[in-house]
């Protein structure tokens, strides 16, 4: 997850329990492994003591920032988003290396054409 970041912050106030998505996202981030994926992603945690709902910015790599309500959002959401963002961006990325326009514009016409179809073998054309 943190491989498509480049910071990650998590504000929460510690005796709130609606920080359960802070608390877990950084225990997930902090485990040797994610730390691995990405050394230079920065993790900033701010201990709140007011009653501000807790939340988490992401910043990806290609510089988008976003902010994730973790009261109402659970850690595992918040992980998948990320990773679909994240993937997205390594699509974005290959096409780029490849000389391809990004994003892709398919035209009406070619989504209508018929897709190439496999015929399936009969039984007597396997044998042979």
């Amino acid at each position: 997850m943190l491989k498509f970041l480049s910071k990650m912050k998590l504000e929460f106030n510690a005796m709130d329990r609606r920080s359960a998505a802070c608390v877990e996202l950084l225990a997930q981030c902090t485990a040797r492994k994610a730390r691995e994926s990405n050394p230079s992603c920065q993790l900033e945690v701010e201990r709140r003591t007011d009653d501000q709902s807790p939340q988490i910015t992401v910043t990806f790599v290609n510089g988008v920032e976003e902010v994730f309500d973790a009261a109402t959002t659970a850690a595992q959401s918040i992980r998948s988003l990320i990773l679909e963002k994240g993937q997205l961006l390594e699509t974005e990325q290959m096409f780029r290396d490849a000389g391809e326009a990004w994003p892709v514009i398919i035209s009406e016409e070619e989504l209508r054409l018929p897709a190439p179809g496999t015929k399936p073998r009969k039984v007597e054309e396997k044998k042979q």
